[in-house]
């Protein structure tokens, strides 16, 4: 056993004196844990902001007034009057977002409990903007014409005020989640690349049949590459936590990073058995390029750090269940986010493990047929 561990250790360094000459893969790393999650987290916004506003106001009443001076920055920009003829240009040339359309006499048809209507038009070219955006909208104008009538009949407050708290993100600011996710699926990116690439590495150079006439097995070889290139991955991304959402975006991290430590490499060991089974099945650093790409978006969009489990099929929701992507996910926003300890996360590291074996195990087996094959 002290024999095997010698041999992983001494091949592992070799591996990582490899990565450190390799000046690309250095720049790679140190691009997407800084310089891309901060991009992503700043530019990646799910709220809206400084959307265009046009107000074609027919009744010219208070409250239809009170509507609009209810939208201000900064969700939305100060509302433009326009008329009916112009709405179809501005919002085909994209100069508006939302136009809300007050007709005639709605101030007295609202007096008079008839139940007047307002149209309230939005470009969904951005769906998200445009989803969340009508929803601001709504309720500014069910605020105003509540508040408005209340008044009209002697009364001083709305019948209830419903006050909303939101956990772990009370301003839900979009940057403490996209931060946060983006280091997460690139550990997943980088883990895939990095293994895949040192074995394609090797193959190019020629050295992969220098490690096959050594006095090692394939479970040495694939484990120094995975231990090498994870550690690497691991400590950036920890880093990424403390200096750049942590520090520069300001993102509080609730739970232990140790807990997550230990999380992140039991992962990056799954991941980094599937880039390396990937380039058993490539010959060149272009194929693997080409074959890990649909991999990697499927993991990453599926695995719940994009759009909720919750909203996806049945069918897909369960067989996303045997991916490790999923299960890193929600270890990692259970303890990054709500602050768990490992008596909450446990169920997730022990399915995580077993992935980890599974994967492990089927990419050794294609990759003791891949250098046998290559000796």
């Amino acid at each position: 056993m002290r024999r095997h561990l010698l041999h992983i250790l001494r091949l592992g360094l070799k591996e990582l004196r490899s990565l450190l000459a390799d000046p690309v893969l250095l720049v790679l790393i140190a691009y997407v844990f800084t310089i891309g999650v901060y991009s992503v987290a700043t530019g990646a916004k799910l709220e809206v902001e400084n959307a265009t506003v046009g107000i074609v106001d027919e009744d010219r009443s208070e409250v239809s007034r009170l509507i609009a001076s209810a939208i201000v920055p900064p969700p939305f920009r100060v509302p433009v009057d326009i008329t009916t003829p112009e709405v179809d240009a501005a919002m085909d040339r994209g100069r508006l977002v939302f136009v809300l359309d007050i007709p005639p006499d709605f101030e007295k048809h609202l007096l008079a409990g008839q139940g007047p209507s307002i149209q309230l038009d939005a470009d969904a070219t951005a769906m998200t903007e445009a989803g969340n955006g009508a929803l601001y909208l709504q309720n500014i104008i069910a605020e105003e014409v509540l508040s408005f009538s209340g008044r009209m009949e002697g009364q001083s407050a709305l019948p209830i005020k419903v006050v909303m708290t939101s956990k772990f993100n009370p301003n839900d600011d979009s940057e403490w989640f996209t931060s946060v996710m983006q280091v997460i699926n690139n550990i997943t990116i980088l883990s895939v690349i990095l293994a895949g690439a040192a074995l394609i590495r090797e193959r190019d150079q020629g050295t992969i049949e220098h490690l096959v006439v050594m006095p090692v097995t394939p479970v040495e070889i694939m484990l120094s590459k995975i231990w090498a290139n994870g550690i690497v991955v691991v400590l950036a991304a920890l880093l990424s936590l403390v200096l750049v959402v942590r520090m520069v975006l300001q993102v509080p991290v609730a739970g232990s990073l140790g807990l997550f430590f230990v999380g992140a490499l039991l992962y990056q060991f799954s991941v980094a058995a599937l880039g390396i089974l990937l380039a058993t099945f490539t010959g060149s650093m272009g194929q693997f390029g080409l074959l890990v790409i649909p991999v990697l978006v499927a993991m990453n969009l599926l695995s719940g750090s994009t759009t909720p489990m919750e909203s996806m099929p049945v069918w897909l929701q369960d067989a996303m269940q045997l991916s490790p992507a999923t299960h890193f996910v929600a270890f990692s926003q259970a303890i990054l986010y709500r602050g768990a300890g490992l008596a909450v996360v446990w169920p997730d590291l022990a399915i995580l493990a077993v992935i980890t074996a599974v994967f492990f195990g089927i990419s050794l087996l294609r990759f003791r047929k891949s250098i046998l094959a290559s000796a």
